[in-house]
């Protein structure tokens, strides 16, 4: 790989790409496994020209294209790792290759909810939780640009059998359902080699995003949390995230998560004991949202709801049944 190749190989069959973002985060890693039968992508990108040129890039480094790609699985379908699915599969189908699709059976019932038939409208449930008018109208807005971003969409997906190992590459893989971050998001672990293609359920450096969403399972931090307890103890040398580097000390990184969200958890409590707040006044306090881009804000809104139902499950607050405001 040449010092400027967005391309690191991981080993002789696993190399990581890592795509440009649009977005304060600005960038995703996605992974290609190659095999007898060509190569299957782990994770996609997102749909805009930076992106589709870093993947050209990677076919003519690798020396491949899309006759080459055997199928494509999707950890979950968050935009940036959903939005070039179709783009994908068009290049594979133009090239005469018939290839499926494949996530986990409640990632499937996301795209329906998230990005198929017409586009959620965002700014009730925005103002709703106290933001105001024209930042929702804002917030709302960039929440259609994102959607354009993940068009064209494939004309179907093959649903994972968690109950089965999956071929990936030359490589068996368990698939692990680990919600938090995504109602269904799939990890693959490869107990032969102690290898695991960990999406977004755990990073380094940052942490991912836990958020209360309208279509979402209810308490995902407690979901996220229960997650991480149960994972904690599994045999991994070294865990290939969706962003930022790699995993090597994977029931350490664990521990720090845990306690990041106890923390935060603390600081809701202590903004609380003042009084009757919303989450978007919450939200200002537990986050510096001085420079909060639209796109940040949602994600900030949906991180600070899904911290206030984790207390509220633990009937350690209350909401009042009228408003959508938090009390201790």
């Amino acid at each position: 790989m040449s010092e400027r190749s967005p391309l690191t190989k991981i080993s002789d069959d696993i190399y990581q790409l890592r795509l440009p973002l649009p977005f304060a985060l600005n960038h995703v890693n996605v992974y290609l496994l190659h095999g007898a039968s060509g190569w299957t992508i782990v994770d996609c990108g997102i749909n805009w020209q930076a992106g589709r040129d870093t993947w050209q890039m990677a076919f003519d480094e690798l020396g491949f294209s899309g006759a080459n790609i055997e199928q494509i699985i999707l950890t979950h379908v968050h935009p940036d790792h959903f939005g070039l699915s179709g783009w994908l599969h068009q290049l594979a189908q133009s090239a005469g290759r018939d290839i499926k699709i494949k996530t986990s059976a409640r990632e499937i019932e996301q795209i329906q909810d998230v990005w198929g038939g017409e586009r959620i409208d965002f700014q009730y449930w925005l103002r709703d939780n106290g933001m105001p008018h024209d930042m929702a109208d804002d917030v709302d807005n960039s929440m259609g640009d994102t959607y354009e971003m993940t068009l064209p969409h494939a004309p179907q997906f093959t649903a994972i059998d968690v109950e089965s190992t999956i071929q990936l590459g030359e490589r068996t893989f368990q698939p692990i359902v680990a919600p938090g971050h995504s109602d269904g998001q799939l990890l693959f672990y490869d107990e032969a080699d102690n290898l695991l293609l960990s999406g977004d359920h755990v990073l380094m450096k940052i942490t991912p995003n836990i958020g209360l969403w309208e279509n979402t399972d209810p308490n995902p931090l407690g979901n996220f949390m229960n997650s991480l307890r149960e994972l904690s103890s599994l045999d991994v040398r070294l865990a290939l995230p969706g962003h930022r580097r790699n995993i090597e000390d994977w029931s350490g990184r664990i521990s720090e998560l845990l306690l990041h969200h106890e923390h935060r958890l603390d600081r809701v409590l202590s903004k609380l004991e003042e009084g009757q707040w919303t989450p978007y006044q919450i939200a200002n306090y537990l986050f510096d949202t001085s420079r909060f881009s639209p796109h940040e804000w949602r994600f900030a809104i949906a991180e600070t709801l899904a911290h206030l139902e984790y207390l509220r499950v633990e009937h350690i607050i209350q909401q009042d049944d009228d408003r959508q405001v938090f009390s201790i």
